[in-house]
């Protein structure tokens, strides 16, 4: 395990999916990061890449041939090598490889960074389509998940989503593990949104942010103590915690990416919301996690 730490924050990370283990209060020692139950959810904050979400059929064809890719993509369960670090930040690397090229055919870095500066996390993706020739295609996201109830005396219901910009979200639904572009609504985000279980059961709340500044938190009425996330430039953000399965959580989840849509070709050029980089061409993203 990988520590880097500040006066406010101590952040705990494992080279295993370059995945946030940890985010604690400094001086009070409170827990802001789900703690991976895995008998409800057995993750902490997973990397998303180079897929985010479901592909029909767990497959996708490119330039005639058909490959296996399965939910969010394979960086997740892969070992990152530590690139760079310091007490307050740390970058992990993944390259594409023998094993990678069988079943995602573009070379590749993946750098994850992660920078604690005050009570703030920021979370940094840096890819780069490392071939000679030809055009990469490929999604990255965030799935962090968060401690809901932070507290002892407060429950999973007495937290409420809030947005900023408080203003309305085009909603995108989903049908199974599908998007439904056709299915497009105007969500009331303009207010506040009571957490509860039921909330989850037609699985996450997908927003169209169309790359604009958003930020949406975790608060209570009954705790001064909440968590925000912060991010610039993503097309989507999903909301999810588990449900039939109840567990103690909420899901703040930046995309760089999207499900395969319900008639979706398959074709991963022309995936709805995909990246494409050309040679030695990178892309740069990243989000904030603010905890009180």
């Amino acid at each position: 395990m990988i520590q880097i730490a500040n006066e406010f924050l101590t952040v705990t990370l494992s080279p295993q999916g370059a995945e946030l283990q940890s985010v604690k209060g400094a001086v009070s020692g409170l827990e802001y990061l789900w703690q991976a139950d895995p008998k409800v959810w057995g993750r902490h904050a997973p990397v998303l890449f180079p897929f985010v979400g479901r592909s029909k059929n767990d497959q996708y064809t490119y330039q005639g041939k058909t490959y296996p890719m399965g939910q969010h993509g394979f960086a997740r369960d892969r070992q990152f090598e530590v690139e760079s670090q310091t007490d307050t930040a740390v970058t992990f690397l993944l390259k594409s490889d023998e094993e990678s090229l069988k079943i995602y055919p573009f070379e590749f870095e993946l750098r994850v960074s992660y920078q604690v500066n005050d009570t703030h996390l920021k979370v940094g993706y840096d890819v780069k389509n490392t071939a000679q020739s030809g055009p990469m295609y490929f999604s990255v996201g965030g799935h962090p998940g968060f401690k809901v109830p932070l507290t002892d005396d407060t429950q999973f219901e007495d937290y409420f989503l809030d947005y900023r910009p408080q203003k309305s979200r085009v909603k995108i639904p989903l049908q199974g593990a599908f998007i439904n572009l056709n299915e497009r609504t105007l969500a009331p985000t303009d207010v506040a949104t009571d957490i509860n279980h039921p909330l989850f059961k037609e699985d996450a709340l997908i927003y169209e942010l169309k790359g604009q500044e958003n930020k949406f938190s975790i608060r209570s009425e009954k705790t001064d103590h909440a968590i925000s996330l912060k991010v610039s430039g993503a097309p989507f953000i999903g909301v999810w915690s588990p449900y039939p399965t109840e567990g103690e959580l909420v899901c703040l989840e930046p995309w760089w990416g999207i499900a395969d849509d319900v008639d979706a070709s398959g074709e991963l050029s022309e995936k709805f919301g995909v990246n494409q980089l050309a040679p030695n061409e990178e892309f740069n993203a990243s989000y904030e996690i603010t905890v009180k």
